[in-house]
């Protein structure tokens, strides 16, 4: 399983594996480390296809993600796309939280809870398990702290693929819950989501695996380009061009350089103008290797044991925290880590100025905002986007507590005058 599926007949901007570390480049495939340096791999493109892509042929394709196949590694034969209509979601104007938070530019809220299964993992998911069909996998896998688990289930189930999926045994209910409803084979680990994963790689390398596409190992460099898509879609919402900043949460750290990745390519192949952006990065304190390195000055991201309200951002040993901190210094952005009260409260702000009920990643993204605002470290000025990847109602045990009624009443006017109501 080393070359892509009948690749010469399907045309795709995508040109080899490029190592993030060394430059190496090696054939499309099933490969996600560099067999030169053991640097990770990722997506090269061919610049010329990428500068094909038109704004009509964008706007002719479907309502998803895969209007932006031309920029994508696989699913350019509509025939192999595995496509659960994720993508297009929200892009809210938040006035109130802008007011708020003292913003004088416009804020934008990017809302991907409104995927099918609740959060920004559709998207990688839709991305990697199609890269698994073209691949020949028979099977489907993933390591997970509960979103990616959520969709590998559901896309597996939704296409009539055996999934296997690994989480921590001490996930939110939630998840577990809407992962297990799919019917798949669900495995509970005694350990962090870092065990898990470590798990997971050494599973993909045994003869029991062969036939197993592990979406965040074996199959990565195709999974993380998913992300892009988040960056593509506020581009396209914004009229084609791009916000001066953008705050996203890191666990790995990926999602926030695949934004930025996509911004550069839209830049490259002439989708949008030519402009500078800013990155900032979140993270929860309970888990804030990636925002620790950067607040210290450092290159180089040390491992913690995850602990923490923000279940789905506890990725202790982050493998894309360099790149994280490489990306927000070069757009002159900064970082920052807030507490599991903080993070509540962000939940609550979100929800209370724009509707939105975000699940704790969400409430970590808001709360940092809050905090880079206080402190400075950011521009209240630039038109801004906030990223929320997923539900609320995925981690409502974190909000419950003093989440009930304002009065219980009898059914009466005069109830309702008693409890001070009128």
């Amino acid at each position: 399983m080393t070359a892509l599926v009948d690749r010469h007949t399907v045309p795709s901007p995508a040109s080899a594996l490029v190592c993030r570390n060394c430059g190496a480049e090696f054939p499309l495939g099933a490969q996600h480390a560099c067999s030169e340096c053991w640097g990770p791999l990722e997506i090269g493109y061919d610049a010329a296809a990428l500068a094909r892509v038109t704004h009509d042929e964008i706007a002719a394709g479907p309502h998803s993600l895969w209007r932006y196949a031309g920029l994508l590694p696989v699913g350019q034969n509509p025939a192999t796309r595995v496509d659960s209509n994720t993508g297009m979601t929200p892009l809210i104007r938040a006035d109130r939280l802008a007011d708020e938070l003292g913003f004088t530019a416009p804020l934008y809220v990017k809302d991907d809870s409104a995927n099918p299964t609740h959060s920004f993992k559709d998207r990688v998911v839709s991305v990697a398990i199609t890269a698994a069909r073209e691949l020949g996998f028979s099977r489907i896998a993933c390591a997970s702290t509960g979103n990616l688990a959520n969709s590998v289930a559901a896309h597996a189930a939704r296409i009539g693929m055996p999934s296997i999926v690994f989480i921590p045994a001490d996930l939110e209910s939630a998840k577990i819950t809407q992962t297990a409803i799919y019917g798949g084979t669900l495995v509970g680990i005694e350990g962090s989501y870092d065990d898990v994963n470590r798990l997971c790689s050494e599973l993909a390398e045994t003869d029991e695996f062969e036939n197993t596409g592990f979406v965040n190992v074996n199959i990565r460099p195709y999974y993380a380009e998913g992300s892009k898509t988040l960056g593509y879609e506020v581009a396209e919402q914004l009229g084609w061009r791009l916000p001066g900043q953008y705050v996203a949460p890191m666990a790995s750290g990926s999602m926030l350089t695949k934004i930025n990745k996509a911004f550069k390519e839209l830049v490259a192949a002439g989708l949008v103008p030519a402009s500078d952006w800013r990155i900032y990065g979140a993270q929860s304190a309970g888990c804030a290797p990636i925002a620790t390195a950067f607040a210290a000055g450092d290159d180089v991201v040390q491992p913690v044991r995850p602990t923490g309200i923000a279940k789905s951002l506890n990725i202790g040993n982050p493998a894309d925290g360099p790149y994280a901190l490489d990306a927000v210094r070069a757009s002159g952005g900064s970082m920052a880590a807030v507490d599991d009260d903080e993070i509540r409260e962000g939940i609550r702000l979100l929800a209370r100025t724009t509707g939105v009920f975000a699940e704790t990643a969400g409430g970590v993204t808001v709360a940092v905002l809050k905090k880079l605002v206080e402190s400075g470290a950011i521009d209240t000025s630039i038109e801004t986007v906030v990223y929320n990847t997923g539900d609320g109602l995925k981690t409502v045990d974190a909000v419950s507590e003093g989440a009930h009624p304002t009065a219980v009443i009898k059914p009466t006017i005069k109830g309702m005058r008693e409890a001070g109501l009128l």
